[in-house]
């Protein structure tokens, strides 16, 4: 049976490629009927058009293509009845396994990481996941990305940079209490992870809060917490995580619409994040 369906392009990998529409129709088997972008519909010239992560395509194919397209973790299958069915009786045991394992962590009879490790583990001898399943599911580009970010992190730290900056924010921000710096630390980091992923801004500023926070003679944890949450909030724009991106052409939002909800959300996030952590953590 032939069907109409909508497809969503992802980010990660389709943020990278430049394939038109006769690769898409050629690699997944389907015809493509119209694009929306945004707010905009392209129904004319598909041939002519380059596809772009947060892309939404109507396509035309037989349910087998269909199935299988849904099982792809590059696009996601817009049609509420194209999601892939699963077994709905394992379910309790899922839970367990993820109680069980978050339960071992926080009681500290496991170390997080092993934690993880057995309960991926019991997930795989239940049945509930398979190999195939749990490796097509690891995002590979963000393991490699992390692996690369690392050892820049590390080289910001050994090299001095981390150094160099944290005395320019110092001087800057003399005149300022430490709850001020802390809160344009936090600020800082959000901005700078709408240009980079939250997990690259991480890696290279915590060495430099930790910096500041010793230069400044107060507790270091509070600005690695701020830079943790900071990386957490990027709200100003579509292209600041995967996420807003997921929503970005289906919701038919302007780009515009992310810095005018996100930039007084921001601020509110900032000014209640800093006191939270003041509070919480100390200074």
């Amino acid at each position: 049976e032939i069907e109409l369906t909508e497809v969503v392009l992802l980010p990660g990998p389709w943020s990278s490629r430049r394939s038109g529409v006769a690769d898409f129709e050629r690699d997944y088997d389907v015809t493509v009927l119209a694009i929306r972008r945004g707010d905009e519909v392209i129904r004319q010239r598909l041939r002519e058009v380059r596809l772009q992560a947060g892309d939404v395509i109507l396509v035309q194919a037989p349910d087998q293509v269909l199935d299988r397209i849904a099982r792809d973790t590059n696009v996601a299958i817009a049609g509420e009845d194209r999601w892939e069915d699963f077994d709905r009786s394992k379910i309790p045991i899922a839970l367990g396994i993820l109680a069980g394992a978050l339960g071992l962590a926080a009681l500290d009879v496991l170390t997080l990481m092993v934690s993880a490790l057995t309960g991926v583990a019991a997930m795989f001898f239940t049945g509930i996941l398979t190999p195939e399943e749990a490796y097509d599911a690891i995002d590979w580009e963000v393991i490699f990305m992390v692996a690369g970010v690392i050892p820049l992190g590390i080289a910001v730290e050994a090299s001095g940079t981390a150094a160099l900056i944290a005395d320019f924010v110092v001087s800057v921000s003399v005149l300022l209490p430490v709850i001020a710096v802390l809160g344009l630390f936090y600020l800082g980091t959000a901005i700078i992870t709408e240009m980079v992923s939250n997990s690259a801004s991480v890696v290279l500023l915590l060495p430099i809060g930790v910096e500041v926070a010793g230069q400044l003679g107060v507790n270091p944890f509070a600005f690695v917490m701020a830079v943790t949450f900071a990386a957490s909030t990027p709200l100003l724009t579509p292209v600041g995580y995967q996420t807003n991106l997921m929503v970005y052409g289906p919701g038919g939002y302007k780009f515009t619409d992310f810095a005018r909800v996100g930039a007084p959300l921001q601020l509110i996030l900032t000014i209640v994040t800093t006191v939270g952590i003041a509070f919480f953590w100390g200074l």
